[in-house]
């Protein structure tokens, strides 16, 4: 027997749950739900350590660097999962934001057994997407064990990338090679080892966190308005309608002129609207605030 991974929290059996298979469905449903009640305050127990996570993000990307999650299992899926919104609620680049799941996308939809134990392809993964000191590279393993995480966070750090652990274990053997480790300890699962429960909902909690307070950081809202998003369906480009309303106080006819004028970008046609400047001058003014709508609307009526 392991004596590592028979000492985690989350290998350990969980008292409260031991007769779930004597429960009716509403005892089962009842105890999973006050056991999901824990993970937020787990979570908010780390805030510090997110609040490090975040500003080391932001730094990395408003200076052209990039980062990924590495992760195996359901850890991977939460972190695939988490890049894969970035684009159509931020606006950015799918380079920008990146998730990879040992065993490839595959195992996104099967398990693939024995890939989290694959060092070798972690660090290759390191080497086969151009990881540079640039980056930060986000570790996701509720174990704190995966060799594949492990070897990708420790290949990152020699070429002199950022690495982010989320674990769910205390003095996780991630940790040595992260230079941020945030570890919201849940406690065990209602079913014993089962860490696509408490323990991914932590971490679908905590890459919350670290994605959009990064984006929030970096310009990509307005108040809390997702300025940056994507009109590319028939909800967003209605959202869309309603955002640029929302700033500007204009009608829905005009909202909609502008979005056209802007060909579909939201920040565009709000620049246009708030200064009275064509799209090509907007964008202009936009680009020299960093795409930061705020500062560019404020640093325009100063000046004229």
């Amino acid at each position: 027997m392991d004596e590592y991974l028979s000492g985690l929290t989350t290998e350990t059996i969980n008292e409260r749950t031991k007769l779930i298979d004597e429960c009716s469905t509403e005892q089962m449903l009842r105890l999973m739900n006050e056991q999901d009640a824990l993970v937020p305050i787990a979570v908010a127990a780390q805030i510090p350590q997110i609040v490090k996570a975040v500003d080391l993000l932001h730094e990395k990307l408003r200076n052209g660097g990039r980062m990924f999650y590495v992760g195996a299992g359901s850890s991977g899926r939460i972190g695939v999962l988490d890049a894969s919104e970035c684009p159509p609620t931020f606006g950015t680049d799918p380079q920008l934001v990146q998730g990879h799941i040992a065993g490839g996308d595959v195992a996104l939809r099967e398990a693939v057994e024995g890939c989290e134990d694959d060092a070798a392809e972690g660090i290759a993964l390191m080497e086969r997407i151009g990881v540079t000191d640039k980056d930060a590279v986000i570790g996701i393993t509720a174990s704190g064990s995966a060799r594949f995480v492990i070897a990708a966070l420790k290949k990152a750090q020699e070429i002199g990338a950022a690495t982010i652990g989320v674990v769910n274990n205390a003095n996780s053997k991630l940790e040595a090679y992260c230079h941020v480790c945030i570890a919201p300890v849940v406690g065990p699962e209602v079913i014993m080892g089962s860490t696509r429960l408490k323990a991914g909902t932590a971490q679908k909690l905590v890459l919350n966190m670290l994605t959009t307070c990064t984006m929030v950081k970096l310009g990509k809202t307005y108040d809390n308005l997702m300025v940056d998003l994507k009109a590319s369906n028939i909800k967003l480009v209605d959202r869309s309608v309603r955002i640029i309303k929302e700033v500007t106080g204009v009608s829905d006819d005009t909202a909609y002129a502008y979005l056209n004028k802007a060909s579909m970008n939201c920040k565009l046609a709000i620049m246009m609207i708030k200064t009275g400047l064509d799209a090509s001058e907007a964008q202009r003014w936009l680009d020299q605030s960093g795409g930061r709508l705020k500062t560019a609307i404020r640093t325009y009526h100063k000046v004229v």
